[in-house]
């Protein structure tokens, strides 16, 4: 059996995306830690790693819009999903305390799902962008200045040799963050599944009015779900932006492949990104 390359995420070891990757593909997997989204990318261009996982959207903090925005330029296929439960730990030196605790560093996107936890801090605690959650966790443990902590997995902790001075930070428990599993285009094969199934593209449509009802009403007509639409202003052109949409079901149903063909027909640009299984939800339902 041919040995699976890494899999590459952003962050550095205990990261939310490496525990998101091990949920999907298995606790066997090795994995490729990258500073960046754009490295993430890059390493599954240039073959140093099989396939990628990226957050692609909070259910606090909303959308991770540089994704998006990679998204539209790679050669990358969605091949699966999943939904992770985010839960915030305040983790710092062992020997620091709360009290001690005066600037706070994480990804600023897990700095978004705190907000509450800052509210009550305020004037004493100052919360600073950095590039990884787990990251930050290595890098105040590195520094030791007796006044720094962190907010990651409660997991890093034990990764870095440190300890955990609160735990349930985020604003709310049912704090999720969705995950794509990116393929090749070249190399992703259809993964099977016997539940519902998921639909992602992007369109830009003219830049007249009425246009994007039009661009709309071809899954309208046809009964067809939306998941979620979220708009990008396109690089060059002020004023117009990209559309990407999620959709309930899978290019392959007659239903969903004729609206995507109306949707050729009205728009200048339609990229595919891939139908893949719908993830579980909290409930145990699919996310649809």
């Amino acid at each position: 059996m041919r040995a699976m390359s890494p899999i590459a995420f952003q962050g550095e070891r205990g990261a939310f995306s490496e525990e998101a990757a091990r949920k999907l593909l298995g606790d066997s997997i090795d994995v490729l830690p990258c500073r960046t989204f754009e490295d993430v990318f890059a390493a599954v261009a240039e073959a140093r790693a099989e396939a990628a996982v990226i957050p692609i959207e909070n259910t606090l903090a909303g959308s991770v819009l540089r994704n998006f925005e990679l998204l539209a330029t790679a050669k990358l296929t969605i091949a699966g999903e999943v939904l992770l439960r985010i839960a915030h730990a305040l983790i710092a030196p062992r020997g620091t305390t709360l009290a001690d605790v005066r600037r706070v560093y994480s990804h600023p996107v897990a700095l978004a799902q705190c907000q509450r936890f800052f509210a009550a801090h305020r004037g004493t605690i100052e919360a600073i962008a950095a590039d990884d959650t787990a990251g930050s966790v290595r890098m105040v443990v590195e520094q030791a200045r007796g006044d720094e902590a962190a907010i990651a997995a409660a997991g890093s902790a034990a990764i870095y040799g440190a300890d955990i001075l609160a735990e349930g930070l985020e604003d709310h428990h049912r704090n999720y963050t969705r995950f794509l599993l990116l393929r090749p285009e070249a190399s992703a094969s259809r993964i099977e599944s016997h539940g519902p199934r998921k639909t992602s593209l992007m369109f830009v449509a003219p830049n007249k009015p009425g246009s994007l009802f039009r661009a709309l009403a071809a899954f309208a007509l046809r009964d067809i779900d939306l998941t979620k639409i979220e708009s990008r202003p396109i690089e060059g052109r002020p004023w117009e932006y990209a559309f990407y949409v999620d959709l309930a079901g899978d290019a392959a149903e007659p239903n969903v492949a004729r609206a995507i063909d109306h949707l050729r027909e009205m728009c200048e640009v339609v990229r595919f990104f891939g139908s893949y299984p719908a993830a579980f939800s909290e409930s145990g339902t699919k996310d649809v």
